[in-house]
């Protein structure tokens, strides 16, 4: 009887029937491709595809490198396998819508979705050299490290202003890179539509999270709370992305990331990390710094960050990502 209404809780999902996976007001996924309630639409199948390689995994599914047989354009696959779980579910429905209505240089772009045999399958823009994680090496040096800052802000930007979205799960994992010399952002779905300009739960990378979304307080009956947060969190982020890809490693010190506890305990009481003076220009270490206050009312919004003279001075300044790009690669390679 227990599972019977444990099922029925997520009935409303389900057409047996039919076939389909339901998302009521969103969406409508089946194995022949997805329909919006918009009135938008894609046909795509799993016949459409061939398997090239595994791109990587993590706890909402598996990414891989397909051939689109009908345009033989390669593109990225992701399988999510379902379980009756709300938050797999929502982070479902989050990713595709996020994905459908976004149209920036910055974003990765959709190519559809299919449900067959447990599991949703999103199509993607294939990024062909991978994650900011797997280029980063021992260190980027300032240039490229400012093209990557202006894109993610970019990107960022985008969605807030045009979608009132935060990311919720910025990481140099989820930031893509192509051997075009393009930066875009991925994975959406932990990202959270704002309502009053404020987030609530605390779904993301912890490692990556803002002081403000670690910190609980108790509520009357003795119940942990969320404080709310908004897209500052986002730039923090951001923040520490940056350091960690100028420097080849995780910002703090290792004797504090040994365990989960003490390395959200030193985002939360330590000082910040700091943007190294005698490699970067004063510009860099202060964009770093302003976005990594503790405090988040002292962090840039996103048109001042745009607006930072670090990014403005390379905005006007021609930098070779082409070249950054495939020099990483060909380093990875040996």
């Amino acid at each position: 009887m227990k599972v019977e209404n444990h099922f029925a809780e997520f009935a409303q999902y389900f057409d047996l029937q039919k076939g389909h996976l339901n998302f009521d007001g969103h969406a409508v996924v089946h194995s022949a491709g997805v329909d919006f309630s918009g009135g938008s639409s894609f046909r795509i199948s799993a016949e459409d595809f061939e398997e090239r390689e595994v791109l990587g995994s993590g706890n909402y599914g598996t990414v891989f490198k397909v051939l689109h047989k009908p345009t033989k354009v390669n593109m990225a696959l992701k399988e999510i396998r379902l379980e009756l779980d709300k938050n797999r579910l929502e982070a479902i429905v989050n990713e595709l819508e996020i994905l459908n209505r976004c149209h920036s240089p910055n974003i990765v772009q959709f190519f559809g979705a299919f449900f067959i045999e447990g599991g949703v399958y999103i199509c993607m823009e294939y990024m062909d050299a991978g994650s900011l994680a797997s280029l980063y090496h021992s260190g980027i040096d300032e240039p490229y490290l400012a093209k990557i800052a202006l894109a993610v802000v970019k990107g960022l930007s985008y969605l807030k202003k045009e979608h009132n979205v935060m990311h919720r799960d910025i990481k140099p994992t989820n930031i893509l890179l192509s051997t075009t010399g393009e930066i875009k952002l991925c994975d959406f779905g932990v990202s959270k539509k704002l309502v009053a300009s404020l987030a609530r739960t605390n779904i993301g990378c912890q490692p990556y999270m803002a002081p403000e979304r670690i910190f609980t307080g108790n509520n009357a009956d003795g119940s942990s709370s969320i404080s709310t947060y908004n897209v500052q969190a986002d730039v923090w982020s951001l923040g520490l992305s940056l350091l960690e890809a100028a420097i080849g490693k995780y910002p703090y010190l290792p004797e504090v990331t040994s365990s989960i506890f003490a390395q959200l305990t030193a985002i939360v009481r330590d000082d910040s990390p700091e943007l190294p003076a005698d490699r970067f220009s004063k510009e860099a270490v202060d964009f770093c710094a302003l976005c990594l206050k503790k405090d988040s009312t002292l962090r840039p919004s996103y048109s001042q960050l745009l607006e930072h003279a670090w990014l403005v001075k390379y905005t006007e300044i021609d930098v070779n990502m082409v070249d950054f790009v495939l020099d990483r690669l060909n380093k990875t390679k040996t």
